[in-house]
Order: C-alpha cells, then sequence, then structure tokens
C-alpha cells in the first residue's frame, strides 16, 4: 500500500504545507458531512411541524447549516489552490535537490531516467494536465463526493441496518464496472510517458525561441505544428483507451444502480404507507438515499491520478539515483595547487547502461604547464575525457593521476575549483555580464582583463551589470561568437583566480578559422602557467598546441607536435590535408555536433 501514488501524493501534501493540509482534509470532511447533517435538519424542521412545536431551533440549525454550506466551498478552493502551489514548489524542490544532490551527471544522461525526469520537471507547466493548484480543486470534490456518499448511507442504519452495505455496494460497483482504478494503472504506462514526452517536444519547438530561426528558415511550421497535433492525438487516444467507458459496463451499472435504488425507495415508501416511520424520518431516508449516489462520482479520479504521478516519479527516482550517484570525496583527501602533471593509464570507460567501450586502453601523459591538443572523428572519446577529468564520471577500469596521485584519491571540491572548463554546449546564464563571466565573483579587473584576453574588447569596455538576456529590462543577449567568447573570459578568468588546469571541448566553433587561431594564441598566452588541454576539430588552431593527441576507437593511435606528426604521414596528416582541401574548396564546415559553422566576428 505504502507504494501506491495516491498515497505517496498525500504524504507529499503534509510534507510540503502541514497547516494547509490539514486544512484540506478538515474542509474535505466538513463538506462532506454536512449534506447528511442538512438531511437531519430538514427531518427535525417536519417534525417540528407535525408535532406543532417550536421552530426556532430547526429553523436556525437549517440556516446555520445553508450558511456554511455557502462559505466553506469558496474557502476550500482556496485553499486547495494554495496547498496546490505549496505542493508543486515543494516537488520542484525535491527534483532540484535530487537532480545537483549527485556529484557526477551519470543520472541525467541516462536514456532510462528520462520520462520520470520529464514527468517531475513538466508536470505544473499544464501540458498533460491542469497545473496542481488547479487540480486540487478537483481532487477535493471527488473526495467530498465519496465523503457525502458514505455519511449519507450511515443515515440509512436508522431504517435498515442492511441498507448501506447495498447501496454502498451497487454505487461503488460503478467504480469498478466503469475501470476507474485503470487510470491508476493504464495512464502511466511508459508508453504513455513516451507520447507526453514526444508532445511536448513539439509543443517546445514552437514556442520555445532557440528553435525559432530553423522553423522559420527552412519553412517547417507546418511540419511542426502536424507533429505536434499528431503527437498529441496519440497522446489523448492512449489516455482514452485507458479509461474508455464500454457501453456493455454502463448498461450493467445503470441495470444495477437502478434495481438498488428501486428496491430501497419502494422499501421507504411502504414503510411511510405502513406509517412504520414518520414523515420527519422519510425526509431524512430520501434524501440519504438520494446523497448515496455520490459515491459513484468521488474517490480517486482522473485529477488525483495525474497530481500522484510526478510523486511517484520522483519515489521512482529516489529509489535508483544512489546508482548513479558514484562518485566521492576522500575525507581528508590531499589536494592540489598549480598546474598538474597528468596521466591518463589504461583508462577504460563505457557509460551507464551502455554496452559500447567509449575508451578502451587510453593511455596519454600530460606534463604540468603544457599544452595539448585532442583530435580525432565524433565518437572518439574526446570529450568524455574531459568529463572524466572533471569527474563528472571516474573510469570503468584504469586510473587517470595528477601529480601521481589519483584523481578518486583527492579532495573532489578542491581538484574542481583547481580546473576550469569551456564544453561545446556551455551555459548561458540570464544573469548580468559580471557574473555569467565569474559565476562565484572575481574583481572587476580580473573580468575585465579575462574578457579581452577572449577578444572580447567591446564586452570588456562597457556595463558589466548588463543582463544578459532580453526577458529582462534593460537586457541584452549576444551572438553566438560573443557568447562564446564571454565562456571562454569565464574559464580565463578562473586561471587569474588560481585554476591551473584548463579543459577546453570546441571552445570557438562559431568563430571563423582566423578569429579562433587568434584567439587561441591569446588563451595560450594567458595559460601559460597552467596544464591546458584543447579538443577541437579546426586543425589550424590544434596545431599551435605543444603536443597533439589522435585519438581513435577510444584509444590513443598517434601523439607529436604538429610538424612529427605531419612527418609520420599518419592519420593526422591525413585529416588534416582533407580538412585544408576542403578549406581551399570552399565546403561548409561542420563542427562536433555535425551542425553547418556559422562563421561570426566581434
Amino acid at each position: 500500500m505504502r507504494g501506491r501514488p495516491e498515497l505517496q501524493f498525500a504524504a507529499a501534501l503534509f510534507r510540503a504545507a502541514p497547516g494547509y493540509a490539514v486544512a484540506w482534509w478538515v474542509l474535505i470532511i466538513a463538506r462532506g458531512v454536512l449534506p447528511a447533517v442538512s438531511a437531519l435538519a430538514f427531518g427535525w424542521l417536519v417534525s417540528a411541524v407535525e408535532r406543532d412545536t417550536s421552530l426556532t431551533g430547526p429553523l436556525i440549525l437549517v440556516g446555520a447549516v445553508f450558511t456554511v454550506l455557502l462559505i466553506v466551498q469558496p474557502l476550500h478552493q482556496a485553499v486547495s489552490a494554495n496547498l496546490g502551489s505549496r505542493t508543486a514548489a515543494h516537488l520542484y524542490d525535491r527534483l532540484m535537490d535530487l537532480a545537483v544532490k549527485p556529484q557526477g551527471i551519470g543520472h541525467l544522461e541516462t536514456s532510462a531516467l528520462v520520462n520520470d525526469m520529464s514527468m517531475a520537471r513538466d508536470f505544473d507547466l499544464g501540458i498533460t494536465g491542469p497545473p496542481l493548484a488547479v487540480s486540487m480543486d478537483f481532487i477535493a470534490t471527488g473526495l467530498v463526493d465519496l465523503v457525502v456518499g458514505i455519511s449519507a448511507a450511515t443515515l440509512l442504519f436508522g431504517f435498515k441496518w442492511w441498507i448501506p452495505p447495498v447501496m454502498v455496494a451497487a454505487w461503488g460497483s460503478t467504480h469498478w464496472l466503469l475501470r476507474e482504478s485503470g487510470v491508476w494503472k493504464d495512464r502511466n504506462t511508459d508508453e504513455v510517458r513516451n507520447a507526453q514526452r514526444h508532445a511536448d517536444y513539439s509543443y517546445r519547438l514552437a514556442v520555445d525561441a532557440g528553435p525559432a530561426k530553423e522553423v522559420r528558415y527552412f519553412g517547417v511550421a507546418g511540419w511542426v505544428i502536424d507533429r505536434f497535433i499528431a503527437t498529441r492525438r496519440h497522446l489523448y487516444d492512449l489516455q482514452y483507451e485507458a479509461t474508455r467507458l464500454r457501453e456493455k459496463s454502463v448498461l450493467l451499472c445503470l441495470a444495477v444502480v437502478l434495481a438498488a435504488n428501486g428496491f430501497v425507495f419502494w422499501l421507504i415508501a411502504d414503510a411511510a404507507a405502513d406509517g412504520a416511520i414518520s414523515s420527519a424520518r422519510v425526509v431524512v431516508f430520501l434524501q440519504a438515499a438520494i446523497g448515496v449516489s455520490a459515491i459513484a462520482f468521488g474517490g480517486l479520479n482522473w485529477a488525483l491520478d495525474g497530481s500522484a504521478a510526478p510523486v511517484a516519479a520522483l519515489h521512482r527516482l529516489e529509489a535508483v539515483i544512489g546508482e548513479h550517484d558514484t562518485i566521492r570525496s576522500v575525507d581528508g583527501a590531499p589536494t592540489l595547487t598549480g598546474a598538474p602533471d597528468l596521466a591518463f593509464r589504461d583508462v577504460r570507460f563505457t557509460y551507464p547502461h551502455d554496452s559500447r567501450e567509449v575508451l578502451a586502453g587510453f593511455d596519454l601523459a600530460v606534463p604540468a604547464g603544457s599544452s595539448l591538443a585532442i583530435v580525432g572523428q565524433n565518437g572518439a572519446g574526446k570529450t568524455t575525457l574531459a568529463k572524466l577529468l572533471c569527474r563528472l564520471y571516474d573510469p570503468t577500469s584504469g586510473s587517470i593521476t595528477a601529480n601521481d596521485v589519483p584523481l578518486t584519491d583527492l579532495d573532489l571540491e578542491a581538484w574542481r575549483n583547481g580546473l576550469t572548463a569551456v564544453f561545446q554546449d556551455f551555459v548561458r546564464f540570464e544573469l548580468t555580464l559580471r557574473q555569467n563571466v565569474a559565476p562565484l565573483g572575481a574583481p572587476d579587473d580580473d573580468v575585465r582583463a579575462a574578457l579581452l584576453d577572449a577578444g572580447a574588447e567591446q564586452l570588456a569596455g562597457g556595463d558589466l551589470d548588463t543582463v544578459l538576456s532580453k526577458a529582462y529590462p534593460g537586457g541584452t543577449d549576444l551572438s553566438g561568437g560573443q557568447w562564446q567568447r564571454v565562456a571562454l573570459a569565464r574559464t580565463l578568468c578562473a586561471v587569474r583566480q588560481g585554476a591551473g588546469l584548463v579543459l577546453l571541448d570546441e571552445p570557438t566553433a562559431q568563430l571563423d578559422v582566423r578569429g579562433e587561431s587568434e584567439i587561441f594564441e591569446r588563451v595560450l598566452a594567458a595559460t601559460e602557467d597552467a596544464t591546458t588541454i584543447l579538443i577541437s576539430h579546426r586543425f589550424s588552431t590544434v596545431r599551435l598546441a605543444d603536443r597533439i593527441a589522435v585519438v581513435e576507437g577510444g584509444r590513443l593511435i598517434e601523439l607529436g607536435s604538429h610538424d612529427e606528426l605531419m612527418a609520420a604521414h599518419g592519420r593526422y596528416q591525413e585529416m588534416f590535408d582533407l580538412q585544408a582541401s576542403r578549406f581551399e574548396e570552399g565546403i561548409p564546415e561542420y563542427d562536433e555536433r555535425g551542425e553547418e559553422v556559422v562563421h561570426e566576428t566581434l
């Protein structure tokens, strides 16, 4: 039972906002019981009229119940909305903690977790269902109906003890006959979650700024809309299939309910005709018999199913995330300062849930203070080497050492503080220019100097408090080349703050060849006291490094300076000559991701 998503959801409500959760449940019970109290109040009123006694008490009770019914519903709606908002915030807090807590990134790059991550991330965006602040009112209404039915059935014990079980069984059977319980399981299968992800992706192609240029440039707006309609229709078809009402079940429900209600109403009428029960009791029992029908519409409905899904997804993620949280820091471990002397020794690596070995016995030594360029075809393992150096993953086997100490034996935080990196998918913070260059803070002189070293002279002379996003008043956006210079300045600023290892993974892919070569010369000058590793597909740039490593099939196949490798007439020379010929012929150039390079300069 503890594994039921509905119970996990109920527990999440109390963790998110205990006070609101208690008020929400109290109001559910109050709204559910008040109709039964109203029936008793009207029965008392009819009895007072029959006996010609004072009507003051009954009228006061009827008026009080009516007034409370008017007040409690809008109050409950407000409580539901607030509880929903706080619970959504709580779930997002849990997801953020779950996502950033592991020291590695395996949990974010594992396909097996994609559906649950998407569900936990997008549940409150109104894409696959109402936001939680809205759903809570639907859930409350369903539970109120359930309590109304049960409290009404309780009144029928005053007529005959076996009537309530008969009525509850008749109306309760509609849940099973109409397969409402199927909603819990069938609407949250892998197939349904995949359909939700595909529909969300199509939606984001249309509304996000990132793909806007290509959608318009290639004239695929119609295709995007058609894809969205098709994927959303497929999602709805799956959801409908999971909750559809079968004609035979509906007819059977009608037969069961009509038989039970007709029998009970006949018994009440017969008892009234024989004088066995008073008119007041007839009024109470008839209202109670009608009220039991609320059981058919209350309880665990579609809104609860959709709202419980992200909670269940978080529970599943929390249960398995530890399997991907393999990066450990040793307490009291040594720390290193300055430029490290690196060595890869028989390093092998396979990504989680993937059978392909990305690195297969990789060996390489990088002397302290030297510069090394790594080249190779897509999928050779170049970016993986950078991830291992950052300890976003640890090798499957073999070791990486710094000054002859395995990275796994070093203090993790100190090691990461001593390195800086630019990845090809670097982050663009919607923050000020100063915060983009120095997220943890640095003197303005260092920030401007780093921008100058990165070739961003115009930005270096501007206002460091300018927000780099048009989403904010007074904010601005940058070109692709400018953003790459800002990301590079972030790394160079870290070097000024003491970082001794610099990793550059396609750091200037959107600059032209001359611009990139000029920038890398500046980078080498700015990082002359650091160990610098460059990953690039541009041979005009990698030739500036002290040594060049050619990687193929996860192994080092060539190592040397540009002149040495050209003289060896091996794989490096083949790739160099091929790129040189394409450049001379004006053939488009493509980056590491297979996208055509747009040459930009400041």
